[in-house]
């Protein structure tokens, strides 16, 4: 039955180096154009995508690279500052964390202004990190080390939440400045109040490791995860457990991100394997993923703002897959 819907990507984009690391600004440009960043070893390249879906004199995808930053190591995450935009004066704004402990903070014009921000105080690996969606003027960080970090601009914590695993995902409420999303490895999924810095909410995986967790942006009272080889769905206002679970990977799961233009729409990648990673693409009202698709030595993945289309990076390219729905 799966075989038969797998299917290659619905656009490629050539890339000079392996992609580690892909995300779509979740904010607008004040473009048309969508900003996207990709990184690998010691880079990150920052364009704009425009698709034939968002015009019609487009033939499949049109890619234009406004500058390429030098990284000193790997880019293991990356999340893109709401400050990023490209009308008026341009200004690209975002934050990556590499194998150092460290996060770095580039701030450029795409002209002459250059910025780098190094932020120094996490004692593990990084696994991820995410700007305050409403204005942009704080980020939050989860470690190995057992802590989820929030920090100013200036690379100050204003605090640091103790967690009782490896923090593995952080999501920020997309209105509410003082609400954050934290999932430790050991399957419990935590809602913070910022000003109290308590937790108001958690959710229990049933099941550990936990790999990837997601918020659904549109629809704040779903969340979801990856765990073993299974996705699970939240309704947070029912219960602490998953409402549905189901198998997705024959290898295990490792990112499950929802789509930004259908809260019923989400992906889940498999660990990569020797040659290739898996994407299902799946849909709540299907019991069977919608689409099925892979992308050598795959790794990062990232939905569109505003269409059902996401992102994985691959050997030397993106591949993007657009959901018929």
């Amino acid at each position: 039955m799966q075989e038969d819907s797998s299917r290659s990507p619905s656009y490629t984009v050539t890339c000079e180096d392996y992609v580690h690391v892909v995300e779509f600004s979740p904010f607008s440009s004040g473009t048309p154009a969508s900003l996207l960043a990709y990184g690998g070893n010691q880079y990150v390249v920052v364009g704009t995508c425009l698709f034939q879906e968002e015009d019609m004199e487009i033939e499949g995808v049109e890619f234009n690279v406004l500058r390429a930053f030098h990284h000193e190591l790997r880019v293991d995450a990356l999340a893109w500052s709401p400050e990023s935009r490209l009308d008026r004066i341009p200004t690209i704004r975002f934050c990556t964390a590499a194998a150092d402990r460290k996060l770095r903070l580039l701030t450029s014009d795409l002209q002459d202004r250059h910025e780098v921000k190094v932020m120094e105080g996490h004692t593990s690996y990084i696994n991820q990190l995410v700007f305050e969606p409403t204005e942009g003027k704080q980020i939050a960080s989860v470690s190995d080390d057992h802590t989820c970090r929030v920090w100013d601009l200036e690379g100050n914590h204003s605090s640091t939440l103790r967690l009782r695993s490896p923090g593995i995902s952080v999501c920020w409420h997309p209105e509410e400045a003082f609400k954050l999303m934290v999932a430790e490895k050991k399957g419990t999924i935590r809602f913070y109040d910022l000003v109290t810095q308590q937790a108001i909410l958690s959710l229990d995986c049933g099941q550990s490791p936990l790999m990837s967790a997601d918020w659904c942006l549109t629809n704040t009272i779903k969340v979801g995860a990856v765990a073993g080889n299974d996705w699970l769905i939240w309704d947070i206002t029912r219960s602490s457990y998953p409402q549905e679970k189901r198998p997705a990977h024959i290898d295990k799961a490792r990112l499950f991100k929802w789509s930004r233009a259908n809260e019923n729409l989400f992906a889940t990648t498999g660990c990569p394997g020797k040659i290739s990673s898996q994407l299902l693409i799946h849909h709540l009202g299907h019991p069977q993923p919608v689409m099925i698709g892979s992308a050598a030595v795959g790794s990062g993945l990232s939905w569109h703002r505003t269409l059902p289309l996401c992102v994985m990076g691959g050997d030397r390219k993106l591949c993007f897959w657009m959901t018929e729905m």
